[in-house]
Parts: structure tokens; sequence; C-alpha cells
């Protein structure tokens, strides 16, 4: 048991080693000032130290197991406590037929103040409207008939188009070429990550770059 534990504790700072050197080595300089942020779509102090943003795709199953396997603990350990600032970007994959559709939805919601019920109900169920194309009632099921009404009144609309196609001309900057991609930005330089990351794994890369002088 104690060979296994070490064993299992030298893998995971293997990993975190290679995380570590891989964002090092891809670190340019970059803007303080990001642009085009959707204030209904990002979440804590625009002043904490480190900002992320993470380039997701509601119909990628790696965007799925990194929001349900890390967003709850990093919002109540880092978002929550000043030191990190987390903002979504669309970045929906054109092989995807359902994601931008998914994306709209999840814009509207976020401007009623719902994109936490409707984020979790596109993504814990993504299989079954990925299959069948019913994007609506998947957020129909977590809102009420009011607030659905005003959805879809916007995804109706047409405006929201444009903040998605903001996002995924801005990831095309950053070279974004597979969901998720994480972007860190922290003391006037950025870290690209793409993939799925462990919570343990980013709290050890986040404490770091806290830690910086």
């Amino acid at each position: 048991m104690n060979h296994r534990r070490i064993l299992a504790g030298s893998l995971l700072l293997s990993l975190f080693v290679a995380f570590a050197v891989l964002v090092a080595r891809a670190a340019p300089q970059y803007s303080p000032d990001i642009p085009d942020v959707d204030p209904h779509k990002a979440f804590g102090s625009k002043n904490a130290p480190v900002t992320m943003e993470v380039f997701s795709d509601f119909q990628c199953p790696a965007c799925k197991t990194l929001f349900t396997t890390t967003n709850r603990r990093l919002m109540d350990d880092y978002v929550g406590m000043g030191k990190v600032y987390l903002i979504h970007r669309d970045f929906p994959l054109p092989t995807h037929a359902h994601s931008r559709v998914a994306a709209r939805y999840a814009r509207a919601a976020a401007q009623l103040g719902k994109v936490e019920p409707v984020e979790q109900a596109l993504f814990q169920n993504q299989e079954k409207w990925e299959q069948s194309g019913d994007v609506d009632g998947t957020v129909a099921a977590v809102l009420s008939a009011p607030e659905m009404t005003k959805v879809r009144a916007l995804v109706k609309g047409g405006a929201l188009d444009a903040a998605i196609d903001k996002d995924y001309a801005l990831g095309q900057t950053y070279r974004v070429n597979q969901t998720p991609t994480t972007v860190f930005h922290c003391k006037g330089r950025t870290y690209p990550y793409s993939g799925v990351m462990t919570y343990d794994i980013l709290k050890q890369f986040l404490d770091q770059l806290l830690s910086q002088k």
C-alpha cells in the first residue's frame, strides 16, 4: 500500500512538473487589458492576481469533464476567495452540430443571471441533447416558463452570435485549436494550456502562480 502511494505521489509530481515546464515555455507577454469580457460570463474580482480564460464547447466531452470535476472547487477555493478571475469563452467547434446553439442558450440565460444552472444542465445532459438536438428542452428543464420566454426571445434575436464570434476570434489569436483550452494570466505573462487537468494539478499550478514575486 505504501509503495503504491509513493508511486502515485511520484506520478502526480511528474505530471505537475511536466505541466509547469510546458506552460513556462509557452509564456509570451500579454496586454493586461483582456478584451470583450461579458460580465455575465465572468466570475470573481477583476482585480484578482490570476485571470483564467476557459475556451469551451458545450458539446465537447473533455469540456464536460473539466467542468464537472474542477469548476465547483475552483469557484469555492479561488474565485470566491478573490484569487482568480474566471472568464468563460465560447469556442464552438465546427464539427459539433449543436454547440453554437447551446452557446446561444447559455449566453441568453447568463443575461438573466441563470448561467450556473443552465451550464450544469447542458454539460450534465450532454449526451442526450447531442443525440436529439433538443437544447431548448434541456434548458427549459431548469428554468421557469417566464425565464424561458425571455431566453428564447434573446436566442431568436440573433444578437448573441456577435459575442460568440468575438470569443472564437480571440481564441484564434491565442492559437486555440482544441477544447478545452485554458489561458492563465498572471503578473504580465500568459500561460496557455490545452486539455483537461485534474483539480490537484490545477491547484498546484495556481498556487505556484500566486506565490510568484
